[in-house]
């Protein structure tokens, strides 16, 4: 019987950075991966050349020293450089009108002068000025360091202390940001393009978006001096620099493992067995899976005592895509990344409303063969998993739908690339059921809609001795920085306070 410290069931971005803390702490992992490669939603796939993209696109803060990004400070932490490119714009298409728009506090007041005017400008200013004062708190606690469940009163009476000239805007850290909107905000534009920031954040709108996310996103686009960030490679560069980190000391990754059920001795976690019947024995199990999935591969005994209880999460839509390969002779100054918004009436939650699309090759020719071009594009956490849940992948009428669901990305496209459709070499379409598939979330889904007006995410531990979560489903929440931070959280529960602490002194957080 094989037998570990801890075994982490998924290999998503909190599965990886949970494994290569515990890795680094010395303790002996194993992580489990259902799908072929690791990476979870942040994987990538290849035909022909192409190197398609299948998870996040916009990066930002991992390359920046300080950073808030909790990402950022474990790939330093485990000492793993990740190359990166630096850019500042994007194509937006809107239905005031479409525009390039660089991150920064300028490019973006001078784009409202443009649109809305100099009052606008005004509503804009006093907003980030009452942000201003939730990010230095943001900036003064670092995430990696201060989970709920670990926060004792001498902790928090100091950061007190230090935090007196920004005490007030504390107990905004995690409400919905849309309450500070509405508070700055009466110009519809600008409402509406927060809450489509929040939406693209956390799958939900900005009265429901965590306000400290939101303080942390606009630290890093609006200020002076933000730029984006792309690992050349795309995303499987992250998890390549995970990876390499667990396995360095010692940690062990296996995928195509499909874990079937947690198993228990008096109550206690105690191992994994895999579809195959394979089993695996450890001291410490954490589940890098959503709300969902975790509850199904434990017995209903342990099931019952959970809150909240899976049946009553309300879950974020799911995702249209599509991929194309394409022929890039005589294209000019091509988006890296585009949005594009059809109707601000509809709201931004509203089904095909909302399309964003990157072509990361523009920046990092190893992305396509010379000449070419590669794009992925999804409409974000908006397509309902209802009309597609009784579909066959094989029957004619999934495909039809598929087709003319996805009608939208070819649409939004001709605004940049007019002649799209005679360029395309290769095209995938991707519908719920594929993205249930390959990432092996409920539904399809984003993750679970839990508004920030209502509390916060659960913290990683579960009813059941030496059983944790990290995740998307876990405290901070859905989005890179969250879920790093929710497997940083998951290693301090099983390494401990002290020792925990003592790793952070390496990179003085």
């Amino acid at each position: 019987m094989n037998k570990y410290d801890v075994i982490i069931i998924g290999s998503g971005i909190g599965g990886l950075c949970c494994g290569s803390i515990l890795a680094l702490a010395g303790k002996k992992v194993l992580i489990l991966e259902a799908h072929n490669q690791a990476g979870g939603v942040a994987h990538s796939f290849s035909i022909k050349g192409y190197k398609f993209e299948s998870g996040p696109s916009l990066w930002s803060g991992i390359g920046k020293w300080p950073t808030t990004n909790p990402l950022g400070q474990i790939l330093k932490l485990l000492d793993e450089k990740v190359e990166l490119l630096k850019y500042q714009g994007w194509h937006v298409s809107v239905p005031e009108g479409q525009f390039n728009l660089e991150v920064g506090k300028e490019p973006f007041r001078k784009r409202i002068d443009l649109l809305r005017g100099d009052k606008s400008v005004e509503e804009w200013d006093s907003f980030v000025s009452a942000i201003k004062p939730i990010s230095q708190i943001v900036s003064e606690i670092p995430l990696l360091s201060s989970s709920p469940e670990t926060m004792n009163f001498l902790k928090i009476l100091k950061l007190a202390t230090k935090l007196l000239p920004n005490l007030s805007s504390l107990s905004k850290l995690n409400g919905g940001f849309g309450d500070i909107v509405d508070n700055h905000l009466r110009d519809p534009f600008l409402r509406n393009w927060v809450d489509l920031l929040s939406f693209l954040i956390s799958g939900m709108p900005m009265h429901d978006t965590n306000s400290a996310a939101m303080a942390t996103l606009f630290d890093e686009w609006f200020e002076p001096e933000s730029y984006l960030e792309y690992p050349k490679g795309g995303s499987e560069s992250i998890v390549k620099a995970l990876v390499n980190a667990l396995k360095k000391n010692g940690g062990e990754l296996i995928v195509s493992s499909k874990v079937e059920a947690v198993n228990f001795s008096n109550d206690i976690a105690s191992g994994v067995t895999l579809e195959n019947g394979s089993k695996f024995n450890s001291d410490y199990v954490v589940m890098n899976t959503d709300a969902w999935t975790s509850r199904k591969l434990i017995p209903r005994e342990f099931t019952k005592k959970w809150s909240p209880k899976a049946k009553n999460i309300n879950k974020c839509g799911s995702f249209l895509h599509i991929h194309l390969g394409f022929d890039a002779s005589g294209l000019q100054n091509l988006p890296i990344h585009a949005i594009h918004v059809d109707d601000w009436e509809r709201g931004i939650t509203a089904e095909r409303n909302v399309a964003v699309f990157s072509i990361p090759s523009v920046l990092d020719n190893t992305m396509a063969p010379k000449g070419k071009h590669v794009l992925h594009g999804y409409t974000p956490a908006n397509e309902p998993w209802e009309i597609w849940q009784n579909l066959n992948a094989s029957q004619l009428s999934y495909k039809n739908l598929k087709e003319e669901r996805c009608s939208i990305f070819l649409k939004s496209l001709r605004k940049i690339i007019p002649d799209i459709h005679n360029r395309i070499e290769i095209k995938l379409l991707g519908t719920p059921l594929t993205h249930e598939k390959f990432t092996n979330t409920y539904c399809g889904s984003y993750g679970p809609a839990l508004s920030a007006a209502q509390g916060l995410f659960p913290g990683c531990t579960t009813p059941v001795k030496n059983l944790l979560t990290c995740g998307a489903s876990t405290f901070p929440g859905i989005g890179i920085p969250a879920v790093s931070a929710s497997g940083a959280y998951a290693a301090e529960k099983i390494i401990g306070k002290k020792e925990y602490k003592n790793l952070l002194k390496i990179i003085d957080l």
